[in-house]
């Protein structure tokens, strides 16, 4: 157990709270979160005792999610958009293991994850990061330092993992993932993990526990979470459970939907193609 004095804390910080991405730091067993986020954390795994494995199979979208966009899709560009407090195997670090040349994008609201972000980024080539809220994707799109990194006459690879569940209906998801694929050209594609809703109750139970710990975190039915992507080019298997997800692989043999266990129903992904 580290101590919260050991985390240099940006100013303005609200240490009374706890935080989204410190919150799934905690779940992965990181050290950059404060008590109030474990104590979140311990509610998660009060509602779902598997919490900390489904952190583990979110983040394990991600990684699958890159290694198909840049070595199978040959994108060298990602606007990572609620990256969270960076922990082993991140984005740019996959994705220059695959192609040193890619360029990774990362964007969050929160002042601890930027501060953090850009205290582990000083030496990399290849990747920055904004501060900037996914609510606001006109406010992101016009930012000049984003427009200089990234060229967005080249596809780009559009990430949203584990986001889309933290925006509420009123807060029109499908608006916002439209107004930054409008931005992106033909050849971009979109990583989407996020809640369905299929009647499971460890399904209920996670969202229960965000609701309670961070106020927000809704499940949807399968043909809401589908309408993500705005009618694009699915890439084989499609939107699926996460163990059953493997885009760089979609015939390899997996286990049927009955024999995962009801954690492992809890979190969906997949990946479209703008064509």
């Amino acid at each position: 157990m580290h101590d919260d004095h050991d985390i240099e804390l940006p100013p303005g910080t609200d240490t009374s709270v706890p935080a989204t991405a410190r919150v799934y730091d905690a779940l992965l067993g990181g050290t950059t979160n404060l008590a109030v986020d474990r104590a979140a954390a311990e509610v998660f795994a009060q509602h779902i005792p598997q919490a900390r494995e489904c952190a583990k199979l979110n983040r394990s979208a991600l990684i699958r999610g890159v290694e198909y966009l840049v070595r199978t899709a040959g994108i060298d560009q990602i606007l990572d958009i609620g990256c969270g407090l960076p922990s082993a195997q991140n984005t740019h670090q996959v994705a220059a293991g695959l192609n040193p040349a890619a360029r990774v994008a990362y964007v969050d609201h929160d002042p601890m994850v930027v501060a953090h972000a850009e205290m582990m980024l000083a030496d990399a080539q290849g990747a920055m990061v904004i501060e900037a809220d996914l609510l606001d994707p006109d406010y992101i799109l016009s930012r000049t330092e984003l427009r200089a990194f990234l060229d967005f006459d080249r596809p780009v690879a559009l990430l949203l993992v584990g986001m889309i569940m933290q925006i509420s209906d009123e807060q029109r998801p499908n608006d916002i993932i439209a107004a930054l694929m409008g931005a992106l050209p033909t050849g971009s594609h979109l990583l989407i993990s996020s809640w369905p809703d299929t009647g499971e109750a460890a399904q209920a139970a996670l969202s229960a526990a965000c609701i309670e710990t961070l106020g927000n975190g809704w499940m949807r039915p399968v043909p809401v979470l589908e309408s993500h992507f705005l009618g694009m080019e699915m890439v084989a298997p499609g939107l699926e459970y996460i163990p059953r997800w493997f885009p760089e692989d979609p015939d390899r043999p997996v286990r049927a939907v009955a024999d995962l266990a009801p954690y492992e129903r809890t979190q969906m992904a997949g990946i479209a193609r703008k064509v």
